[in-house]
């Protein structure tokens, strides 16, 4: 008979699956390019993530390094950071910037380019998109991310992908009503599953902040703060979250994370406050007043000694100051 007072067992989540819950990842812009013939277009670094998904004739990709590697049908990239890319029928063709002005609107923040038919031989089609994190750019999970990333690469025991990949070929080649509005939406969780796939499957480097945020105590602090960035932490709040002594947290968290819990503290509320600042054009004093500061002034000098600029300077850069 059940026991209807015991309560269920319920699994901890793992820390950094915690922290992925709210990491999102918002379509910008996209576009579906149709190309024949000789072709390269180059992408300049930008603040945002770029993602390309290859259906038809393949390509050549030449990564932020330099290096050239074949794309065929199905592959989908993606670059987390926005570093300088190419993309061309051909390694050494001279490329050019993509020609934004000569495509078509499809719908609100959906582009066509080309003439080709997509059923026509040698026709290569890629659907591009520009992508926005909801963290800021020096968030140590962003950080940590490759360059590049590319899907066949990651996701070999993702049973799902194979048929993701598979409607986002068909949306690709039909000129069915709706089409570049479902391929949006497919790309969105492609790109989620390349970031997914990355991490539970090691991410790379099992060292500095990725072996502390999956230590089962300190990440569980670490998890907690980028949470609640806007939070006053204490270091009593924080010992207690680790379940030890205030002192005994403070000597484990330095050693694992390797800064002192008072400034990793503040190194993800300047963060915060950059992202706030720049990207969402939040008035200083409110930023300020949200993370608990008495002035401005010490706000500005916490907020300077941490990202290397004044708040103002980057509220005028607006989301161009986000890579300062």
């Amino acid at each position: 008979m059940l026991d209807r007072s015991s309560k269920p067992v319920v699994d901890p989540i793992d820390p950094l699956t915690d922290m992925l819950r709210g990491l999102r990842l918002d379509g910008v812009e996209y576009g579906r390019c149709r190309l024949q013939g000789e072709w390269a277009f180059h992408y300049p670094a930008q603040d945002h993530a770029h993602f390309h998904f290859v259906a038809g004739q393949g390509c050549w990709l030449q990564s932020p390094d330099g290096e050239w590697s074949e794309l065929s049908a199905g592959d989908a990239v993606l670059v987390p950071r926005g570093a300088a890319h190419t993309l061309a029928s051909a390694p050494g063709i001279a490329p050019r910037a993509f020609p934004r002005r000569e495509c078509l609107a499809i719908c609100e923040s959906v582009y066509d380019y080309g003439a080709a038919e997509p059923e026509a031989e040698g026709v290569c089609i890629l659907f591009c998109g520009t992508m926005r994190f909801n963290i800021d750019g020096l968030h140590p999970l962003l950080r940590m991310m490759p360059d590049l990333m590319r899907a066949k690469e990651l996701m070999q025991a993702e049973p799902a992908i194979p048929h993701l990949l598979d409607a986002m070929i068909a949306e690709c080649s039909l000129n069915r009503v709706g089409a570049s509005g479902i391929l949006a939406r497919l790309a969105d969780v492609m790109a989620a599953q390349i970031i997914r796939s990355w991490v539970e499957h090691g991410c790379g480097d099992e060292a500095g902040w990725l072996a502390a945020v999956r230590d089962p105590k300190v990440g569980r602090v670490l998890a907690a703060i980028h949470a609640e960035p806007e939070r006053d932490w204490t270091v009593a709040e924080m010992a207690a979250l680790m379940g030890v002594s205030r002192s005994g947290f403070a000597a484990k968290f330095t050693a694992i994370v390797g800064a002192t819990p008072a400034h990793y503290v503040t190194q993800v509320r300047m963060h915060q406050a950059r992202q706030w600042i720049a990207r969402d054009r939040m008035r200083i004093a409110d930023a300020s007043r949200r993370l608990g500061y008495e002035s401005e002034a010490s706000f500005g000098r916490a907020f300077k000694r941490v990202i290397g600029t004044a708040p103002g300077r980057m509220r005028a850069a607006g989301t161009d100051g986000a890579r300062a």
